[in-house]
């Protein structure tokens, strides 16, 4: 018998292509000089920063706010008002917004466990209590309350002079987790339970909840609802909506932010840990 021949059906020691390890030459190396880098054109130094992003550092709004800020002649730049999109401000610059003079404030984060009676605005022209009397001997910074809690309502309220980052937890894309602890006025039914945990169209469109639930121990009057929607008194609405009336309405959690150690009307500045969560949103 020949073995030097394979006959067919043979079995072969010899591996298929694609079991063949691959041979890799070694990339040689750039012996050739390289070419020095170019110099920077005068005046586009690392010191350079936006206007916008001077005036979200400073605390006056989020940097797309700030773009219409500055398109409609409200900011100056060493006494003339700039309305160019991408200006650019150096370290010396004066930078004013509606006549004040403003400064790069340090970025402060805090957390008020918001009571009845108080609106989530800056100023009211009616005279009625803000949050801001709250925190008002929280510092020297212009903080700002990041979305709204109506008067009614209690619970977790963030502030910060963070313009960039305020906008980006109340985006519709990307907005924050919100849990809210509801009363009604009568027991929900579980016809209304299932219509909600498929989602209702109210007046101004569609709104689905991330998840509903009857809180333990408490009967069918008491309901935990979990949203991102920021739209304006969206959970009171949606009861209402099936003919129920809120009785209380406390927001317990907010980006992974709760309560706890807060009685109503406290507030605490947040640690390091609990901003760089808010950093990744």
């Amino acid at each position: 018998m020949n073995r030097g021949k394979k006959g067919p059906g043979r079995k072969t020691n010899s591996r298929p292509d694609s079991a063949k390890k691959p041979r890799f030459s070694k990339p040689r190396k750039n012996t050739k000089p390289q070419a020095p880098a170019a110099p920077k054109p005068a005046g586009e130094g690392s010191d350079l920063i936006r206007l916008n992003k001077y005036l979200a550092t400073a605390g006056v709004a989020s940097r797309r706010e700030a773009d219409n800020l500055i398109k409609a002649g409200t900011v100056e730049v060493n006494g003339k008002v700039v309305t160019e999109m991408g200006y650019k401000v150096k370290p010396g610059d004066e930078v004013s917004f509606n006549g004040e003079m403003l400064r790069e404030e340090k970025k402060v984060y805090l957390v008020l466990n918001k009571p009845k009676g108080f609106i989530t605005t800056m100023d009211d022209p009616h005279a009625r209590k803000t949050v801001m009397e709250l925190i008002a001997n929280a510092g020297p910074e212009r903080l700002y309350p990041v979305g709204r809690l109506d008067r009614k309502t209690t619970g977790v309220l963030l502030f910060t002079n963070d313009g960039d980052m305020a906008a980006t937890l109340m985006h519709p894309s990307s907005g924050a987790r919100k849990i809210y602890q509801v009363t009604l006025d009568n027991k929900l039914t579980n016809a209304d339970f299932s219509k909600i945990q498929s989602g209702l169209t109210l007046e101004d469109g569609p709104i689905q909840v991330d998840e509903i639930s009857f809180i333990e121990g408490k009967g069918h009057h008491n309901v935990g609802v979990t949203l991102h929607s920021g739209r304006n008194r969206i959970v009171r609405r949606i009861f209402e909506h099936l003919g129920y009336e809120v009785v209380k309405l406390d927001r317990v959690y907010f980006a992974g932010l709760t309560k706890k150690t807060l009685n109503r009307g406290q507030w605490r500045k947040l640690s390091p840990k609990e901003v760089n969560f808010l950093r990744m949103k």
